[in-house]
């Protein structure tokens, strides 16, 4: 018997609950492309996708809305209008993953079976890892466009900014793109200058990395945007706390340990991010707790029936809806090529796009692969500010991910 007909009749087996030929974990962006390509191709799959929310974002525009260009219900859609119509949505949550009998166990108490599995859940926003945090959101000058909830009050904030202090953070670890922070910091500049108070103001960067950017040709570039704009950085600063009754931010040093009071009167706090507990916390877990998977073909480097991809993943990239485009397409063809006893020959090379909105008219397109080598769509240079990459991140890049990703198309 080989591996096939073996996990099909552990299947065949079970005793209890329901099952499906692949179950995706995750009705987010990777999840729904990747249903939406396995049925384009294959329509008659029998696929399921287990995604507890109502409500699908396009995460994205959360920068723009906070920089006050979009109102925040552009960026939300209803999960039925997502998932594909010949997909079986299980609208409940994933609590444990048991890979050896091939089940998953909801929240609802539902056993789960599966021929294969895709785990994309998204990552886990860990508002607690930050003392303070939690109260203070939403109110004195603290805000945070990594909400639907709070991003209004981003643009609350900067609009009502009337000078003094307004620090702008990036903790230590993965986030959802990696230079998403430092985007509203650019927005609130060219605000600040509009209502007249940029003057009096100053504009601090404390970010746990060593670096504006992790890509030599666009960090040369953001660089000078940041001179330009007469932004100070505080590097290696990873927020800890928040004191909101003094309006003081305080940050370790991840060189010397040293504990840094900055005092604030508005403040962008990027959160920390993780793998979400249920993954972190499943065999399905490498040592930091990310589904792992071979960065090149998806597939988990323990369960042959199981692939990974988007934020949940230990794929050694920034985590970004520009790489789940390139990772979709390798998890789905690697898969089809599993059930057909093929070998995998999809391969991702770490591709990942960071587009980096610097004002109300420019945007540095950052494009590059596995080993921060640019990997660039077009052929002008793309580090460069341009006012056509903004249009495209307000308008291209939300049409071709509502009407081409999430359909299987793109």
């Amino acid at each position: 018997m080989n591996d096939h007909q073996n996990r099909k009749h552990q299947q065949d087996e079970q005793q209890q609950g329901e099952h499906h030929q692949i179950v995706i974990v995750g009705g987010g962006t990777a999840g729904v492309t990747v249903a939406a390509r396995l049925l384009n191709q294959r329509p008659e799959l029998d696929v399921a996708i287990i995604e507890p929310s109502a409500k699908h974002f396009y995460q994205p525009l959360w920068t723009l809305v906070g920089g006050g260009m979009f109102p925040r219900e552009e960026s939300a859609r209803d999960e039925a209008d997502v998932i594909p119509d010949e997909a079986t949505w299980i609208q409940d949550a994933v609590t444990a993953f048991d890979p050896e009998a091939g089940t998953i166990t909801t929240r609802d108490g539902r056993t789960i079976g599966y021929e294969y599995l895709v785990v994309a859940p998204g990552i886990q926003i860990n508002w607690d890892r930050i003392r303070g945090l939690k109260d203070a959101l939403g109110s004195g000058g603290v805000c945070s466009n990594y909400s639907y909830e709070h991003v209004e009050y981003t643009w609350e904030t900067i609009h009502g900014f009337r000078g003094g202090t307004a620090i702008f953070t990036q903790p230590a670890g993965a986030v959802k793109c990696g230079g998403a922070p430092q985007k509203i910091m650019y927005l609130a500049d060219e605000a600040f200058r509009k209502s007249g108070v940029r003057d009096r103001s100053t504009i601090l960067f404390a970010s746990a990395g060593a670096r504006i950017f992790a890509v030599e040709k666009y960090a040369r570039e953001l660089e000078r945007v940041v001179a330009r704009k007469g932004i100070e950085t505080r590097f290696r600063h990873n927020l800890v706390e928040i004191r909101p009754d003094a309006k003081q931010a305080v940050f370790e040093h991840l060189d010397t340990g040293e504990e840094v009071v900055l005092n604030y009167d508005m403040m962008h706090v990027t959160p920390p991010m993780g793998a979400p507990d249920f993954v972190a916390q499943s065999p399905l877990a490498n040592g930091d707790g990310w589904v792992d998977v071979d960065q090149y073909t998806l597939q988990h480097n323990r369960f042959s029936n199981v692939f990974g991809l988007g934020d949940a993943s230990s794929l050694p990239t920034s985590k970004t809806g520009a790489a789940i485009r390139k990772q979709a397409p390798v998890v789905v063809a690697n898969l089809l090529a599993d059930m057909d006893g093929q070998p995998l020959a999809a391969c991702y090379d770490g591709y990942t796009s960071c587009p980096v909105v610097t004002g109300y008219n420019s945007l540095v397109l950052a494009e590059f692969n596995y080993d921060k080598q640019p990997e660039e769509t077009f052929s002008f240079n793309q580090a460069r500010e341009r006012f056509s990459m903004l249009m495209l991140k307000k308008y291209g890049l939300p049409a071709m991910y509502w009407h081409g990703m999430l359909k299987g198309r793109v």
